[in-house]
């Protein structure tokens, strides 16, 4: 583990850091052309109490570390997981990267082994591993069709609570559409949702009664408070735009809660009126979208007759981001059959997000999706900004500019949470052996 001079406890500085403006509040000084504010970072105790512009050829302060221009970005905020499907690969590797194959594999798996135990243990494995990494919040669906509903919700509140002040921790219940069709059994999910304290969550697909469903959700997410999260038209099927349905079924409900939705991949797909008509509707909504992009990469337009995928499997973020809509990126599946690789490295999901959906020339403020955006959708303050009283929960990097830190993994980050250095080294795939054979 790379190791600054930061006190264990007691007030330091952080000199000469490059901080992105984006991500940063109360700072005076000029942006660079990538974004990047050079400045010195004054934390005590738990907070940051001042960010000053760095001035060349200063004396140091006392109690500075001077950084040499590394790059310090707020830890990540990571707004669409699975942990509870994460690490089943050993024991339920998908056979063919097909989407049809994720389902089976996972669905014999769920069936098979995901008892408390086996859910816990996983989805623990998974909180270390981000946690190492500089994550702060992550929110994950949880397989909710009966009975998996009555393990994996008290398995999350048990893991919420024992991860409490490390990483902010929310569920998404996720079941088939159609399966909210059973009136009185989803309100009684909806019920536990909102026990928990958690966010009402459906897989939507392009069924007759798609509308009437959607009003159904909507009335529970009002009746009991919730905000509402989707996953949408993971397909190349044009013809899937339930996206454009989610966003009808909001005005139609003036629906003040927030609404997150999901991979959305048919939208690049589709004629430009159709396009046009979508985000309209969608910003007018004022939903968000998270885009995957290392999943559906992984999943979208896979062939089996030799010849090569042609598409990248991505929603249309640049024209969305240009509607005022509020988009993220997140990390999705974590070696599981709908993804076989991943770690829960937003470095690592940003750094593909910028190479898949072209995030640059010019950055802009694209690095908001992996913090700052994806902290207000979950309804997280101070979370995902560095600013002046907010909290000293930050990752040092060695790279100074986007080319040097996303060109390496960066496996050697600092992390600091409530001002101190923790520990980053990332738990041992050979603590999960003993559930390949479970």
């Amino acid at each position: 583990m790379n190791i600054l001079p930061i006190p264990s406890s007691g007030a330091y500085i952080f000199e000469n850091a490059r901080l992105h403006a984006s991500l940063t509040v109360g700072f005076d000084g000029l942006a660079d052309a990538d974004g990047f504010v050079s400045a010195d970072v004054a934390v005590d105790g738990d907070q940051i109490v001042a960010i000053a512009p760095h001035r060349l050829g200063s004396s140091s302060a006392p109690g500075a570390i001077d950084l040499k221009g590394r790059i310090v970005l707020p830890c990540f905020v990571d707004c669409h997981t699975h942990l509870d499907k994460g690490h089943i690969w050993p024991r339920s590797p998908n056979p063919d990267g097909s989407f049809a194959g994720a389902l089976h594999a996972t669905h014999a798996d769920r069936t098979a082994h995901w008892n408390a135990g086996d859910v816990s243990r996983r989805m623990d494995f998974a909180l270390r591993t981000a946690y190492a990494h500089g994550t702060k919040a992550i929110r994950t669906h949880l397989d909710s069709a009966a009975p998996q509903d009555g393990i994996s919700w008290p398995v999350f509140e048990t893991m919420r609570e024992k991860w409490q002040g490390r990483v902010d921790l929310q569920a998404a219940c996720l079941v088939g559409i159609e399966e909210t069709r059973d009136e009185t059994w989803f309100a009684g999910l909806a019920r536990r949702v909102a026990a928990a304290r958690g966010v009402l969550g459906a897989v939507t697909y392009m069924v007759p009664d798609l509308d009437a469903l959607l009003d159904r959700m909507f009335a529970l997410a009002i009746e009991h408070d919730l905000d509402l999260d989707f996953h949408a038209d993971e397909t190349d099927a044009v013809e899937a735009v339930s996206l454009k349905k989610i966003a009808e079924a909001a005005l139609r409900h003036r629906f003040e809660g927030k609404i997150l939705v999901g991979h959305c991949c048919s939208l690049a797909r589709q004629p430009d009126d159709e396009v046009l008509d979508t985000l309209d509707k969608v910003a007018r909504a004022k939903m968000a979208v998270v885009s995957l992009p290392m999943c559906n990469l992984y999943l979208q337009d896979r062939r089996h007759d030799a010849t090569t995928p042609r598409w990248r499997g991505v929603t249309l973020l640049h024209e969305m981001k240009a509607r005022g809509i509020s988009v993220a990126v997140a990390s999705d599946n974590t070696r599981d059959p709908f993804y076989a690789y991943g770690d829960l490295d937003m470095l690592e999901v940003y750094r593909m997000a910028t190479r898949i959906l072209h995030l640059d020339h010019p950055v802009g403020d694209w690095p908001r999706a992996v913090a700052r955006t994806p902290a207000d959708v979950m309804r997280l303050a101070d979370t995902g900004v560095l600013q002046p009283g907010g909290p000293a929960d930050l990752v040092v990097f060695k790279g100074r500019n986007w080319t040097e830190l996303l060109s390496r993994p960066e496996a050697d980050r600092i992390v600091v949470r409530d001002g101190r250095q923790v520990d980053t080294s990332l738990p041992d795939y050979a603590e999960l052996d003993e559930l390949v054979g479970a």
